[in-house]
Protein backbone atom coordinates (compact mmCIF):
# COMPACT_ATOMS: atom_id res chain seq x y z
CA UNK A 1 0.00 0.00 0.00
CA UNK A 2 1.53 2.95 -1.20
CA UNK A 3 2.11 6.03 1.17
CA UNK A 4 -0.57 9.29 0.77
CA UNK A 5 0.62 12.79 -0.33
CA UNK A 6 0.83 15.53 2.78
CA UNK A 7 -2.79 16.78 3.37
CA UNK A 8 -4.13 19.39 1.34
CA UNK A 9 -6.58 22.23 3.28
CA UNK A 10 -9.54 22.86 1.97
CA UNK A 11 -8.77 26.17 0.92
CA UNK A 12 -6.34 25.12 -1.73
CA UNK A 13 -8.39 21.61 -2.55
CA UNK A 14 -10.95 23.59 -3.93
CA UNK A 15 -9.25 26.81 -4.92
CA UNK A 16 -11.24 28.06 -8.30
CA UNK A 17 -9.75 26.74 -11.14
CA UNK A 18 -11.75 28.36 -14.02
CA UNK A 19 -14.42 31.63 -13.98
CA UNK A 20 -17.19 29.55 -13.08
CA UNK A 21 -15.73 28.34 -9.85
CA UNK A 22 -15.83 31.97 -8.37
CA UNK A 23 -18.15 32.56 -5.75
CA UNK A 24 -20.46 35.25 -5.56
CA UNK A 25 -18.14 37.36 -8.07
CA UNK A 26 -20.81 37.47 -11.09
CA UNK A 27 -20.09 41.03 -12.15
CA UNK A 28 -16.17 40.87 -12.42
CA UNK A 29 -16.63 36.68 -14.56
CA UNK A 30 -19.18 38.58 -16.78
CA UNK A 31 -16.77 41.42 -17.76
CA UNK A 32 -13.58 39.09 -18.08
CA UNK A 33 -15.28 37.00 -20.10
CA UNK A 34 -17.29 39.19 -22.21
CA UNK A 35 -13.62 41.05 -22.50
CA UNK A 36 -11.43 37.81 -23.48
CA UNK A 37 -14.61 36.80 -26.38
CA UNK A 38 -14.38 40.36 -27.54
CA UNK A 39 -11.07 41.13 -27.60
CA UNK A 40 -11.11 44.31 -25.16
CA UNK A 41 -8.33 43.11 -22.98
CA UNK A 42 -7.22 45.72 -20.70
CA UNK A 43 -3.33 45.69 -19.95
CA UNK A 44 -3.38 45.95 -16.55
CA UNK A 45 -6.35 44.66 -13.99
CA UNK A 46 -6.51 45.74 -10.11
CA UNK A 47 -8.44 43.44 -7.91
CA UNK A 48 -9.72 44.48 -4.68
CA UNK A 49 -11.46 43.01 -1.54
CA UNK A 50 -11.13 42.06 1.61
CA UNK A 51 -9.20 38.64 2.31
CA UNK A 52 -10.34 35.21 1.37
CA UNK A 53 -12.92 36.49 -1.45
CA UNK A 54 -10.52 35.24 -4.80
CA UNK A 55 -8.35 37.95 -5.76
CA UNK A 56 -5.02 35.75 -6.08
CA UNK A 57 -7.35 32.64 -7.35
CA UNK A 58 -8.69 35.64 -10.07
CA UNK A 59 -5.51 36.79 -10.94
CA UNK A 60 -4.21 33.12 -11.54
CA UNK A 61 -7.37 32.00 -13.71
CA UNK A 62 -7.11 35.55 -15.76
CA UNK A 63 -3.17 34.22 -16.12
CA UNK A 64 -4.29 30.93 -17.72
CA UNK A 65 -6.78 32.35 -19.98
CA UNK A 66 -4.66 34.59 -21.28
CA UNK A 67 -2.20 31.90 -22.15
CA UNK A 68 -3.92 28.62 -22.78
CA UNK A 69 -3.97 26.96 -25.96
CA UNK A 70 -6.02 24.04 -25.42
CA UNK A 71 -6.17 20.59 -24.64
CA UNK A 72 -4.54 19.40 -28.13
CA UNK A 73 -2.10 22.69 -28.63
CA UNK A 74 -4.75 24.65 -30.94
CA UNK A 75 -3.35 28.27 -30.15
CA UNK A 76 -6.67 30.30 -31.19
CA UNK A 77 -5.79 32.82 -28.79
CA UNK A 78 -7.39 33.80 -25.38
CA UNK A 79 -9.86 31.90 -24.03
CA UNK A 80 -12.50 32.62 -21.07
CA UNK A 81 -12.72 28.94 -20.81
CA UNK A 82 -9.33 27.59 -19.73
CA UNK A 83 -8.85 23.65 -20.46
CA UNK A 84 -6.81 23.01 -17.31
CA UNK A 85 -4.73 20.33 -19.16
CA UNK A 86 -2.33 21.74 -21.88
CA UNK A 87 1.51 22.86 -20.73
CA UNK A 88 0.70 25.94 -19.92
CA UNK A 89 -2.46 25.69 -17.77
CA UNK A 90 -0.65 22.60 -15.48
CA UNK A 91 2.66 24.76 -15.04
CA UNK A 92 0.80 28.38 -14.13
CA UNK A 93 -1.10 26.01 -11.61
CA UNK A 94 1.84 24.80 -10.23
CA UNK A 95 3.21 27.74 -9.87
CA UNK A 96 6.45 26.74 -12.17
CA UNK A 97 5.42 28.80 -14.97
CA UNK A 98 8.53 31.52 -16.53
CA UNK A 99 6.26 33.14 -18.01
CA UNK A 100 3.99 34.12 -14.81
CA UNK A 101 6.04 35.58 -12.50
CA UNK A 102 4.32 36.35 -8.90
CA UNK A 103 5.44 38.42 -6.53
CA UNK A 104 4.56 39.26 -2.81
CA UNK A 105 5.13 43.22 -2.57
CA UNK A 106 4.74 43.22 1.14
CA UNK A 107 8.46 41.53 0.52
CA UNK A 108 9.56 43.29 -2.83
CA UNK A 109 8.76 47.10 -1.61
CA UNK A 110 11.88 48.67 -2.76
CA UNK A 111 12.60 50.68 -6.18
CA UNK A 112 15.27 47.84 -7.09
CA UNK A 113 12.72 45.50 -6.76
CA UNK A 114 10.27 47.03 -9.36
CA UNK A 115 13.57 48.02 -11.39
CA UNK A 116 14.29 44.31 -11.68
CA UNK A 117 10.74 43.58 -12.78
CA UNK A 118 10.71 46.95 -15.00
CA UNK A 119 13.63 45.04 -16.87
CA UNK A 120 12.25 41.53 -17.44
CA UNK A 121 8.93 43.58 -19.22
CA UNK A 122 10.29 44.08 -22.15
CA UNK A 123 11.74 40.23 -22.79
CA UNK A 124 9.63 38.71 -24.87
CA UNK A 125 7.74 35.54 -22.90
CA UNK A 126 9.91 32.16 -23.47
CA UNK A 127 6.97 29.90 -24.41
CA UNK A 128 3.58 31.52 -23.63
CA UNK A 129 1.05 34.31 -25.57
CA UNK A 130 2.02 36.84 -22.67
CA UNK A 131 3.95 37.52 -19.84
CA UNK A 132 1.65 38.00 -16.60
CA UNK A 133 3.03 39.72 -13.91
CA UNK A 134 0.92 38.98 -10.79
CA UNK A 135 1.68 41.50 -7.88
CA UNK A 136 -0.16 40.69 -4.69
CA UNK A 137 -0.73 43.38 -2.01
CA UNK A 138 0.56 46.19 -4.21
CA UNK A 139 -0.28 48.75 -1.85
CA UNK A 140 2.78 47.68 0.07
CA UNK A 141 5.14 49.05 -2.43
CA UNK A 142 6.91 51.85 -1.43
CA UNK A 143 6.44 55.54 -3.11
CA UNK A 144 9.52 55.20 -4.99
CA UNK A 145 8.49 51.78 -6.45
CA UNK A 146 5.30 53.11 -7.35
CA UNK A 147 7.23 55.82 -9.28
CA UNK A 148 8.98 53.91 -11.37
CA UNK A 149 6.62 51.55 -12.15
CA UNK A 150 4.17 54.85 -13.97
CA UNK A 151 5.89 54.64 -17.38
CA UNK A 152 5.82 50.87 -17.64
CA UNK A 153 2.46 50.54 -16.30
CA UNK A 154 1.04 53.32 -19.05
CA UNK A 155 3.01 52.15 -21.87
CA UNK A 156 4.08 48.40 -21.35
CA UNK A 157 4.87 45.99 -24.65
CA UNK A 158 1.85 44.25 -26.29
CA UNK A 159 3.23 41.02 -25.15
CA UNK A 160 2.90 41.64 -20.88
CA UNK A 161 0.11 42.61 -18.76
CA UNK A 162 -0.24 43.28 -15.24
CA UNK A 163 -2.91 41.95 -12.35
CA UNK A 164 -2.36 43.87 -8.90
CA UNK A 165 -3.96 42.25 -6.25
CA UNK A 166 -5.10 44.60 -2.95
CA UNK A 167 -7.15 44.89 0.38
CA UNK A 168 -6.50 48.30 0.99
CA UNK A 169 -6.91 50.36 -2.56
CA UNK A 170 -7.47 53.62 -0.61
CA UNK A 171 -3.38 53.61 -0.45
CA UNK A 172 -2.93 52.90 -3.94
CA UNK A 173 -1.78 56.54 -5.40
CA UNK A 174 -4.26 57.58 -8.05
CA UNK A 175 -1.59 57.87 -10.65
CA UNK A 176 -1.83 53.80 -10.61
CA UNK A 177 -5.60 53.42 -10.25
CA UNK A 178 -5.85 55.18 -13.52
CA UNK A 179 -3.93 53.23 -15.50
CA UNK A 180 -5.88 50.03 -14.05
CA UNK A 181 -9.00 48.10 -14.81
CA UNK A 182 -10.30 47.90 -11.67
CA UNK A 183 -12.47 45.29 -9.86
CA UNK A 184 -14.20 45.10 -6.64
CA UNK A 185 -14.77 41.95 -5.27
CA UNK A 186 -17.38 41.78 -3.24
CA UNK A 187 -18.02 40.12 0.00
CA UNK A 188 -19.84 36.99 -0.46
CA UNK A 189 -22.98 36.62 1.27
CA UNK A 190 -23.90 34.45 3.87
CA UNK A 191 -26.57 32.03 1.89
CA UNK A 192 -24.13 31.32 -0.73
CA UNK A 193 -21.46 30.53 1.61
CA UNK A 194 -23.93 27.90 3.33
CA UNK A 195 -24.53 26.32 0.10
CA UNK A 196 -20.82 26.05 -1.30
CA UNK A 197 -19.59 24.88 2.35
CA UNK A 198 -22.65 22.06 2.43
CA UNK A 199 -21.20 21.01 -1.32
CA UNK A 200 -17.56 20.97 -0.25
CA UNK A 201 -18.74 18.97 3.20
CA UNK A 202 -20.73 16.41 1.03
CA UNK A 203 -17.91 15.80 -1.42
CA UNK A 204 -15.60 15.53 1.72
CA UNK A 205 -17.97 12.90 2.97
CA UNK A 206 -18.39 14.69 6.00
CA UNK A 207 -21.79 14.82 7.95
CA UNK A 208 -22.16 18.47 9.02
CA UNK A 209 -25.63 20.15 9.53
CA UNK A 210 -27.74 22.85 8.07
CA UNK A 211 -27.43 24.77 11.24
CA UNK A 212 -23.73 24.25 12.06
CA UNK A 213 -22.98 25.01 8.47
CA UNK A 214 -24.63 28.44 8.98
CA UNK A 215 -22.78 29.45 11.83
CA UNK A 216 -19.51 28.44 9.91
CA UNK A 217 -20.88 30.92 7.00
CA UNK A 218 -21.58 33.76 9.64
CA UNK A 219 -18.00 33.45 11.08
CA UNK A 220 -16.79 33.41 7.63
CA UNK A 221 -18.12 37.23 7.60
CA UNK A 222 -17.97 37.02 3.41
CA UNK A 223 -14.52 35.40 3.18
CA UNK A 224 -14.72 32.07 1.05
CA UNK A 225 -10.96 30.88 2.46
CA UNK A 226 -12.00 32.03 6.21
CA UNK A 227 -15.50 29.71 5.54
CA UNK A 228 -13.59 26.72 4.21
CA UNK A 229 -10.81 26.78 6.96
CA UNK A 230 -13.18 26.96 9.62
CA UNK A 231 -14.92 24.01 7.81
CA UNK A 232 -11.74 21.99 7.75
CA UNK A 233 -11.41 22.71 11.42
CA UNK A 234 -14.83 21.66 12.00
CA UNK A 235 -14.59 18.13 10.49
CA UNK A 236 -11.47 17.43 12.52
CA UNK A 237 -13.39 18.59 15.51
CA UNK A 238 -15.83 16.40 14.95
CA UNK A 239 -14.06 13.65 12.97
CA UNK A 240 -16.48 13.85 9.54
CA UNK A 241 -19.20 14.77 11.52
CA UNK A 242 -20.16 18.45 13.60
CA UNK A 243 -23.31 19.52 14.84
CA UNK A 244 -24.57 23.05 15.97
CA UNK A 245 -23.05 22.25 19.63
CA UNK A 246 -19.59 21.27 18.48
CA UNK A 247 -19.52 23.99 16.25
CA UNK A 248 -20.56 26.95 18.66
CA UNK A 249 -17.87 24.89 21.10
CA UNK A 250 -15.27 24.99 18.15
CA UNK A 251 -16.35 28.51 17.28
CA UNK A 252 -16.49 29.91 21.06
CA UNK A 253 -20.06 31.05 20.53
CA UNK A 254 -22.55 31.64 23.04
CA UNK A 255 -25.40 29.38 22.90
CA UNK A 256 -28.73 31.52 20.38
CA UNK A 257 -31.26 30.27 22.40
CA UNK A 258 -29.52 31.16 25.64
CA UNK A 259 -28.44 34.94 24.18
CA UNK A 260 -32.24 35.22 24.15
CA UNK A 261 -32.73 34.65 27.00
CA UNK A 262 -29.87 36.54 28.65
CA UNK A 263 -31.20 39.60 26.19
CA UNK A 264 -35.03 38.52 27.58
CA UNK A 265 -33.28 39.20 31.64
CA UNK A 266 -31.33 42.25 31.10
CA UNK A 267 -34.67 44.31 29.33
CA UNK A 268 -36.30 43.49 32.31
CA UNK A 269 -34.10 44.31 34.40
CA UNK A 270 -33.47 41.16 36.03
CA UNK A 271 -29.88 42.00 37.33
CA UNK A 272 -29.04 38.39 38.99
CA UNK A 273 -30.71 36.49 36.22
CA UNK A 274 -28.73 38.22 33.48
CA UNK A 275 -25.32 37.54 35.17
CA UNK A 276 -25.87 33.79 35.74
CA UNK A 277 -26.75 33.27 31.97
CA UNK A 278 -23.43 35.28 31.48
CA UNK A 279 -21.39 33.20 33.99
CA UNK A 280 -23.34 29.93 32.44
CA UNK A 281 -22.17 30.84 29.00
CA UNK A 282 -18.40 31.81 30.19
CA UNK A 283 -18.10 28.32 31.88
CA UNK A 284 -19.59 26.58 28.87
CA UNK A 285 -16.38 28.31 26.71
CA UNK A 286 -18.22 31.51 25.39
CA UNK A 287 -15.68 34.43 24.84
CA UNK A 288 -17.47 37.50 27.13
CA UNK A 289 -16.87 40.00 24.35
CA UNK A 290 -18.95 37.23 21.57
CA UNK A 291 -21.80 37.26 23.88
CA UNK A 292 -21.73 41.09 23.63
CA UNK A 293 -21.54 40.66 19.73
CA UNK A 294 -24.42 38.39 19.76
CA UNK A 295 -26.50 40.53 21.60
CA UNK A 296 -25.67 43.76 19.80
CA UNK A 297 -26.60 41.73 16.36
CA UNK A 298 -29.73 40.46 18.41
CA UNK A 299 -30.65 44.04 18.97
CA UNK A 300 -29.88 44.92 15.33
CA UNK A 301 -32.01 42.13 14.02
CA UNK A 302 -35.20 42.83 16.63
CA UNK A 303 -35.00 46.70 15.78
CA UNK A 304 -35.26 45.31 11.91
CA UNK A 305 -38.43 42.71 12.79
CA UNK A 306 -39.55 45.68 14.61
CA UNK A 307 -39.57 48.23 11.87
CA UNK A 308 -39.98 45.92 9.09
CA UNK A 309 -41.87 42.49 10.36
CA UNK A 310 -41.06 40.82 6.90
CA UNK A 311 -37.39 40.68 8.43
CA UNK A 312 -38.53 37.52 10.33
CA UNK A 313 -39.71 35.60 7.70
CA UNK A 314 -36.01 35.60 5.86
CA UNK A 315 -35.29 32.44 5.17
CA UNK A 316 -32.03 30.78 7.04
CA UNK A 317 -33.79 31.72 10.19
CA UNK A 318 -34.48 28.83 12.83
CA UNK A 319 -37.97 28.39 13.97
CA UNK A 320 -37.13 29.57 17.14
CA UNK A 321 -35.55 32.44 16.97
CA UNK A 322 -38.25 33.20 14.45
CA UNK A 323 -41.05 32.95 17.40
CA UNK A 324 -38.66 34.37 19.89
CA UNK A 325 -37.56 37.38 17.70
CA UNK A 326 -41.56 37.88 17.08
CA UNK A 327 -42.13 37.75 20.89
CA UNK A 328 -39.41 40.20 21.75
CA UNK A 329 -40.56 43.00 19.06
CA UNK A 330 -44.12 42.55 20.42
CA UNK A 331 -42.45 43.79 24.26
CA UNK A 332 -39.97 46.66 23.60
CA UNK A 333 -40.31 49.56 22.30
CA UNK A 334 -38.27 50.93 19.78
CA UNK A 335 -36.28 53.83 22.18
CA UNK A 336 -35.90 51.05 24.44
CA UNK A 337 -33.97 48.95 21.21
CA UNK A 338 -31.91 52.09 20.47
CA UNK A 339 -30.81 52.91 23.92
CA UNK A 340 -29.94 49.03 24.02
CA UNK A 341 -27.88 48.98 21.30
CA UNK A 342 -25.60 52.55 21.98
CA UNK A 343 -25.28 50.76 25.74
CA UNK A 344 -24.12 47.28 24.35
CA UNK A 345 -21.60 49.48 21.66
CA UNK A 346 -20.42 51.64 24.44
CA UNK A 347 -20.19 48.11 26.51
CA UNK A 348 -18.33 46.48 23.69
CA UNK A 349 -15.61 49.10 23.18
CA UNK A 350 -15.13 49.20 27.12
CA UNK A 351 -15.13 45.33 27.00
CA UNK A 352 -11.94 45.12 24.07
CA UNK A 353 -10.13 47.68 26.02
CA UNK A 354 -10.54 46.04 29.62
CA UNK A 355 -7.99 43.89 31.22
CA UNK A 356 -10.77 41.54 32.41
CA UNK A 357 -13.36 41.47 29.18
CA UNK A 358 -15.50 39.34 31.63
CA UNK A 359 -15.44 42.02 34.69
CA UNK A 360 -15.97 44.57 31.38
CA UNK A 361 -19.30 42.44 29.90
CA UNK A 362 -20.66 42.17 33.45
CA UNK A 363 -20.67 45.73 34.19
CA UNK A 364 -22.13 46.83 30.75
CA UNK A 365 -25.33 44.48 31.30
CA UNK A 366 -25.53 46.00 34.57
CA UNK A 367 -25.84 49.32 33.41
CA UNK A 368 -28.37 48.26 30.98
CA UNK A 369 -30.27 46.07 33.41
CA UNK A 370 -30.27 49.19 35.51
CA UNK A 371 -31.57 51.37 32.39
CA UNK A 372 -34.49 48.76 31.50
CA UNK A 373 -36.54 50.94 35.00
CA UNK A 374 -35.72 54.62 33.62
CA UNK A 375 -38.27 56.42 31.31
CA UNK A 376 -37.36 56.55 27.84
CA UNK A 377 -35.91 59.99 26.69
CA UNK A 378 -39.40 61.45 25.51
CA UNK A 379 -40.97 60.36 29.13
CA UNK A 380 -38.51 61.84 31.04
CA UNK A 381 -38.61 64.49 29.14
CA UNK A 382 -42.29 64.87 29.63
CA UNK A 383 -41.80 64.44 33.47
CA UNK A 384 -39.40 67.29 33.69
CA UNK A 385 -41.49 69.75 31.78
CA UNK A 386 -44.35 68.66 34.15
CA UNK A 387 -42.71 68.82 37.46
CA UNK A 388 -41.14 72.54 35.73
CA UNK A 389 -44.67 73.20 35.16
CA UNK A 390 -46.05 75.58 38.40
CA UNK A 391 -48.88 77.39 39.32
CA UNK A 392 -46.58 80.58 40.10
CA UNK A 393 -45.11 80.68 36.92
CA UNK A 394 -47.96 81.26 34.45
CA UNK A 395 -47.65 83.83 32.56
CA UNK A 396 -48.43 87.50 34.00
CA UNK A 397 -51.74 89.63 32.76
CA UNK A 398 -50.84 92.01 30.15
CA UNK A 399 -50.33 95.47 31.38
CA UNK A 400 -53.76 97.08 31.24
CA UNK A 401 -54.97 100.17 29.86
CA UNK A 402 -55.95 103.31 32.19
CA UNK A 403 -58.85 102.33 34.16
CA UNK A 404 -62.51 103.20 32.82
CA UNK A 405 -64.83 104.84 34.63
CA UNK A 406 -67.03 103.34 37.20
CA UNK A 407 -70.42 103.51 34.95
CA UNK A 408 -68.71 101.88 31.79
CA UNK A 409 -69.40 98.45 31.35
CA UNK A 410 -65.96 97.43 31.67
CA UNK A 411 -65.76 98.61 35.41
CA UNK A 412 -67.98 96.07 36.67
CA UNK A 413 -66.84 93.42 33.90
CA UNK A 414 -65.73 89.97 35.60
CA UNK A 415 -62.19 89.60 36.97
CA UNK A 416 -59.46 88.46 34.43
CA UNK A 417 -59.44 84.38 34.55
CA UNK A 418 -56.88 81.97 35.33
CA UNK A 419 -54.55 82.54 32.83
CA UNK A 420 -54.19 86.01 33.25
CA UNK A 421 -56.24 87.41 30.43
CA UNK A 422 -59.46 88.91 30.74
CA UNK A 423 -62.78 87.22 30.05
CA UNK A 424 -64.94 88.71 27.32
CA UNK A 425 -68.06 90.86 28.50
CA UNK A 426 -71.45 89.05 27.04
CA UNK A 427 -72.88 90.95 24.53
CA UNK A 428 -75.79 91.98 25.81
CA UNK A 429 -74.12 94.09 28.23
CA UNK A 430 -71.93 95.76 25.63
CA UNK A 431 -74.12 98.05 23.86
CA UNK A 432 -71.13 99.02 21.02
CA UNK A 433 -68.26 97.57 20.37
CA UNK A 434 -65.37 98.39 22.68
CA UNK A 435 -62.39 100.23 21.17
CA UNK A 436 -59.50 98.40 19.21
CA UNK A 437 -56.47 99.61 21.26
CA UNK A 438 -54.46 101.74 18.97
CA UNK A 439 -51.79 99.77 16.96
CA UNK A 440 -47.85 100.71 18.53
CA UNK A 441 -46.09 102.38 16.35
CA UNK A 442 -43.07 100.48 15.13
CA UNK A 443 -40.80 102.94 16.55
CA UNK A 444 -42.01 106.18 16.18
CA UNK A 445 -40.80 108.38 19.20
CA UNK A 446 -37.47 108.48 21.01
CA UNK A 447 -39.48 106.90 23.95
CA UNK A 448 -39.98 103.85 22.73
CA UNK A 449 -36.44 102.65 23.37
CA UNK A 450 -35.48 102.53 26.82
CA UNK A 451 -33.24 99.90 26.30
CA UNK A 452 -30.59 98.03 24.84
CA UNK A 453 -32.70 95.21 24.08
CA UNK A 454 -34.80 97.18 22.49
CA UNK A 455 -32.39 98.88 19.93
CA UNK A 456 -31.50 95.30 19.19
CA UNK A 457 -35.20 94.14 18.54
CA UNK A 458 -35.15 97.36 16.08
CA UNK A 459 -32.10 96.40 14.12
CA UNK A 460 -33.78 92.64 13.85
CA UNK A 461 -36.94 94.44 12.22
CA UNK A 462 -35.11 96.53 10.15
CA UNK A 463 -32.58 93.77 8.93
CA UNK A 464 -29.42 95.17 9.62
CA UNK A 465 -27.61 92.03 11.10
CA UNK A 466 -24.76 93.63 11.23
CA UNK A 467 -25.22 96.52 13.45
CA UNK A 468 -27.41 93.22 14.93
CA UNK A 469 -24.18 91.44 15.83
CA UNK A 470 -22.11 94.30 17.42
CA UNK A 471 -25.28 95.34 19.39
CA UNK A 472 -25.28 91.55 21.07
CA UNK A 473 -21.86 90.52 20.85
CA UNK A 474 -18.87 93.39 21.55
CA UNK A 475 -20.99 96.08 22.94
CA UNK A 476 -20.32 96.85 26.89
CA UNK A 477 -23.44 99.78 27.93
CA UNK A 478 -22.38 102.40 30.35
CA UNK A 479 -24.91 104.57 30.49
CA UNK A 480 -28.72 104.91 28.77
CA UNK A 481 -31.26 107.54 29.10
CA UNK A 482 -33.13 108.70 26.53
CA UNK A 483 -31.77 110.13 23.25
CA UNK A 484 -28.16 109.51 24.53
CA UNK A 485 -26.26 106.00 24.71
CA UNK A 486 -23.15 105.65 26.18
CA UNK A 487 -21.42 102.52 24.95
CA UNK A 488 -17.62 100.62 25.82
CA UNK A 489 -17.11 98.38 22.68
CA UNK A 490 -14.54 95.52 22.37
CA UNK A 491 -10.93 96.20 21.46
CA UNK A 492 -11.19 93.94 18.01
CA UNK A 493 -13.80 96.51 16.94
CA UNK A 494 -12.83 98.34 14.10
CA UNK A 495 -14.78 101.20 12.38
CA UNK A 496 -18.00 104.07 13.15
CA UNK A 497 -20.11 101.44 14.65
CA UNK A 498 -21.25 104.01 17.01
CA UNK A 499 -21.75 106.93 14.35
CA UNK A 500 -23.73 104.90 12.24
CA UNK A 501 -25.71 102.93 15.52
CA UNK A 502 -26.84 106.99 15.99
CA UNK A 503 -28.19 107.63 12.22
CA UNK A 504 -29.72 104.47 12.11
CA UNK A 505 -31.65 105.68 15.39
CA UNK A 506 -32.88 108.93 14.04
CA UNK A 507 -33.88 107.03 10.97
CA UNK A 508 -35.93 104.65 13.21
CA UNK A 509 -37.48 106.73 15.67
CA UNK A 510 -37.50 110.25 14.23
CA UNK A 511 -35.69 111.50 17.34
CA UNK A 512 -32.35 112.56 17.97
CA UNK A 513 -29.72 109.97 19.15
CA UNK A 514 -25.99 110.37 20.61
CA UNK A 515 -24.10 107.70 20.78
CA UNK A 516 -20.35 108.45 23.07
CA UNK A 517 -17.67 105.98 23.26
CA UNK A 518 -16.52 105.52 27.03
CA UNK A 519 -13.85 103.68 28.81
CA UNK A 520 -15.70 102.41 31.44
CA UNK A 521 -16.06 98.79 32.09
CA UNK A 522 -20.44 99.04 31.72
CA UNK A 523 -21.95 95.96 31.72
CA UNK A 524 -21.22 92.64 30.31
CA UNK A 525 -22.66 92.29 26.52
CA UNK A 526 -25.91 91.12 25.88
CA UNK A 527 -24.16 88.01 24.61
CA UNK A 528 -22.09 86.87 28.04
CA UNK A 529 -25.33 88.08 30.40
CA UNK A 530 -27.56 85.57 27.56
CA UNK A 531 -25.02 82.66 28.87
CA UNK A 532 -24.96 83.90 32.31
CA UNK A 533 -28.26 83.12 32.06
CA UNK A 534 -28.18 79.65 30.38
CA UNK A 535 -25.35 78.48 32.78
CA UNK A 536 -27.37 79.13 35.63
CA UNK A 537 -30.46 77.87 34.48
CA UNK A 538 -28.56 74.56 33.62
CA UNK A 539 -27.24 74.37 37.41
CA UNK A 540 -31.01 75.21 38.46
CA UNK A 541 -31.65 72.02 36.15
CA UNK A 542 -29.06 69.97 37.37
CA UNK A 543 -30.63 69.85 40.92
CA UNK A 544 -33.86 68.66 40.23
CA UNK A 545 -34.46 64.91 41.65
CA UNK A 546 -35.29 63.41 38.29
CA UNK A 547 -32.39 65.09 36.42
CA UNK A 548 -29.74 63.83 39.31
CA UNK A 549 -30.74 60.24 38.86
CA UNK A 550 -30.70 60.18 35.04
CA UNK A 551 -26.94 61.66 35.71
CA UNK A 552 -26.39 59.31 38.55
CA UNK A 553 -27.25 55.87 36.27
CA UNK A 554 -25.36 56.89 33.13
CA UNK A 555 -22.63 58.63 34.81
CA UNK A 556 -21.46 59.89 31.16
CA UNK A 557 -23.96 61.78 30.53
CA UNK A 558 -24.38 65.85 30.68
CA UNK A 559 -26.92 68.31 30.16
CA UNK A 560 -26.52 69.68 27.00
CA UNK A 561 -28.99 72.36 27.50
CA UNK A 562 -32.72 73.25 27.84
CA UNK A 563 -36.12 74.42 25.82
CA UNK A 564 -38.46 76.86 27.00
CA UNK A 565 -41.76 75.44 26.93
CA UNK A 566 -43.03 76.20 23.43
CA UNK A 567 -40.06 75.86 21.97
CA UNK A 568 -39.47 73.54 18.78
CA UNK A 569 -37.51 70.87 19.81
CA UNK A 570 -34.50 72.05 17.48
CA UNK A 571 -33.80 74.39 19.88
CA UNK A 572 -31.91 74.27 23.06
Amino acid sequence: MGEEGPYRVLARKYRPINFSDLIGQEALVRTVTNAIRTGRLAHAFLLTGVRGVGKTSTARILARALNCTGAEGQDSGPTADPCGACEHCLAIAEDRHVDVLEMDAASHTGVDDMRELIDGVRYRPTSARYKVYIVDEVHMLSKQAFNALLKTLEEPPPHAKFIFATTEVRKLPVTVLSRCQRFDLRRVDAETLAAHFQSVAEKENAEIDSAAIRLIARAADGSVRDGLSLLDQAIAHGAGAAGEAEVRDMLGLADRARVFELFEAVMKGEIAAALDLLNEQYNAGADPITVLEDMLELTHWLTRVKLVPSVAEEPGIPEIERRLGQEMTAKLAMPELTRAWQMLLKGLGEARAAPHALMAVEMALVRLAYAADLPSPADAVRALEGSAAKPASAKPAPAAPAAPPPDSPAASGPAPDSNGGQTALAEERAPEPAPEPTPQPEASLGSEVTCLEDIVALAERHREMELRHWLVADVHLVRFSPGHIEIRQNENMFGNMAGTLGERLQDWTGARWMVSLSDKAGEPTLEEQAQARAAAKLRAAADDPLVRQVLKNFPDAEISGLREDGESGDKE
